[in-house]
C-alpha cells in the first residue's frame, strides 16, 4: 500500500462523467485514486448528482470545498437531451419498459413552438424512478417492487429551453434549469403536449453552477492521479466554486479574528455574501450588513494565519 504522505488536497475535480457510472461511484473512484497516489485522508463528495445514463459534467469537491458542495447542489444546470417520439418507458429513458405507444411524429415547427410553453417557472411531476422519498421509501425502490406511485407536482423553473438540431423521430433540446428539475419529465411533457410520447435516449450536462465541460476531465486523467501524477495539474481552486461573489481582503490580525468566529465591523462594502480571503487563501464566507460582517463557513486552510 503507498504511503500517505502528500497532503490532502482542497478544491475541485470536475469530472466528465461516462454513462454507465453512478454519482457515488464517481466519488469512490476519486477516493482512491487519491490513496493510491499517497495523498492523506480527504473529505469527497459530488455537487450535484447525475443519473447512471447521463453523462458529462460531474463537480467533485475535495477537502475544504465539501463546505460548499450544497451551494452546488443549488445552482443551474444546463443540459443537452435528446427525445425519441413514439414510446414511452416506465423510466422515461432506455433502461425502461416500454408502458404507452404512439404514431404521431410531430413536425420540427410544431416542436419549436411548444418550447415557450415549458420555458418560465411550470410544474412538473418526477419520474416514478426517481430518489425521491415517499413515506420514507425512495421511488424507484417502490416504482421497481411494482407499485403505483403516485408522483406530487413541484415547481422548477427553466431559464432556457433551446432547439439544438431533429432527425426523424427524434429532437436534440438544451434547456437550462433551476435545481429539482428532471430532464426525463421535461421529455414527457414535451411528448404529451405535441400529441405523441417520448422518452430520453440522451442525457449530457454541460455547465453545473460555474463549471463547464470545457473544464471537465476524463477518468482516465483522474486514474493518472493514481500513478503519481500531481493533482495540481487537474484541480480547480476552492474559490472557483464561488464565480459570483466578490472578494473581502483581510490583514493577518482579522484573518485571525475570522478564524475565530468574531464579527468584523466598520467595513466600508456593500451587504451581500462576501468570500474573505488572506492574500490567496480563503478563509470564510461572510455575510456583511450595515457595515458588519459574520461568519458564514469558515475554511480550515494551510496558510491562512501567515
Amino acid at each position: 500500500m503507498t504511503e500517505r504522505t502528500r497532503p490532502a488536497p482542497h478544491g475541485w475535480l470536475v469530472l466528465d462523467k461516462p454513462r454507465g457510472l453512478g454519482s457515488t461511484q464517481a466519488v469512490g473512484l476519486v477516493k482512491r485514486v487519491l490513496r493510491q497516489g499517497g495523498y492523506k485522508k480527504t473529505k469527497v463528495g459530488h455537487g450535484g448528482t447525475l443519473d447512471p445514463l447521463a453523462e458529462g459534467v460531474l463537480p467533485i469537491a475535495l477537502g475544504e470545498a465539501t463546505k460548499l458542495a450544497g451551494r452546488m447542489l443549488d445552482a443551474s444546470k444546463i443540459y443537452d437531451f435528446t427525445i425519441i417520439f413514439g414510446q414511452q418507458t416506465d423510466t422515461l429513458d432506455t433502461e425502461g419498459e416500454v408502458v404507452e405507444t404512439s404514431d404521431r411524429i410531430p413536425a420540427r415547427e410544431e416542436i419549436e413552438a411548444v418550447l415557450p410553453q415549458f420555458t418560465g417557472a411550470i410544474e412538473q411531476a418526477p419520474p416514478a424512478f426517481s430518489a425521491i422519498k415517499i413515506d420514507g421509501k425512495r421511488a424507484y425502490d417502490l416504482a421497481r417492487a411494482g407499485q403505483d406511485v403516485e408522483m406530487k407536482l413541484r415547481g422548477v423553473t427553466i431559464h432556457a429551453l433551446d432547439f439544438v438540431g431533429a432527425t426523424e423521430g427524434e429532437v436534440t433540446l438544451r434547456a437550462h434549469v433551476s435545481k429539482g428539475t428532471y430532464i426525463r419529465s421535461l421529455a414527457r411533457d414535451i411528448a404529451h403536449a405535441l400529441g405523441s410520447c417520448g422518452h430520453v435516449t440522451y442525457l449530457r450536462r454541460i455547465k453545473a453552477g460555474p463549471f463547464t465541460d470545457e473544464q471537465a476531465i476524463p477518468l482516465d486523467s483522474a486514474e493518472e492521479i493514481a500513478m503519481g501524477a500531481p493533482i495540481e495539474n487537474l484541480l480547480l481552486p476552492l474559490e472557483a466554486g464561488l464565480d459570483d461573489i466578490p472578494v473581502l481582503t483581510l490583514e493577518p490580525d482579522s484573518a485571525q479574528a475570522v478564524r475565530q468566529g468574531r464579527v468584523l465591523s466598520d467595513l466600508p462594502h456593500s451587504d451581500g455574501l462576501h468570500l474573505a480571503k488572506l492574500g490567496n487563501t480563503p478563509v470564510a464566507l461572510m455575510e456583511l450588513e450595515a457595515g458588519s460582517a459574520k461568519v458564514v463557513r469558515g475554511f480550515n486552510l494551510p496558510d491562512v494565519a501567515e
